[in-house]
């Protein structure tokens, strides 16, 4: 079994995602190593034609989102960022993009919304406290 790395492109900050991309790396996080025949399984009805999904699984491993093992003239494609690291990226994306990189104005702007509850942000203030404690 021959394996092929990618590297992330230069930045080391994978290229954002389209929705369907997202989508596609959910799969990856939740199942693990995929193939494409696989994806298409998954696929609700109308399932997309195998070679759409090869093209964006393809497009996802330029984009250093994945990366893939050989097995004979097929390859299993597993990711290479976690779902944990995107989050925190995709955050701090939207926090400097609409929130002129305040996180103070990001949850400011939760609070009005009513999006967080007091006990929510004294549990908030407890982990802060915590972690500077340390």
């Amino acid at each position: 079994m021959k394996e092929k790395h990618m590297e992330p492109n230069n930045t080391n900050v994978p290229e954002r995602l389209t929705r369907r991309e997202e989508e596609l790396m959910r799969c990856f996080w939740e199942r693990g190593p995929l193939f494409v025949r696989e994806l298409v399984d998954m696929a609700p009805e109308p399932k997309p034609h195998f070679n759409t999904l090869s093209t964006m699984v393809r497009a996802l491993e330029a984009k250093g989102y994945l990366s893939h093992r050989v097995f004979g003239t097929t390859y299993q494609y597993y990711p290479l960022v976690s779902e944990n690291d995107f989050s925190r990226r995709t955050l701090g994306n939207v926090v400097r993009r609409y929130f002129a990189n305040s996180y103070t104005r990001a949850v400011s702007a939760l609070i009005e919304e009513e999006a967080l509850t007091v006990e929510e942000l004294r549990d908030l203030l407890d982990r802060i406290e915590k972690q500077h404690e340390r």
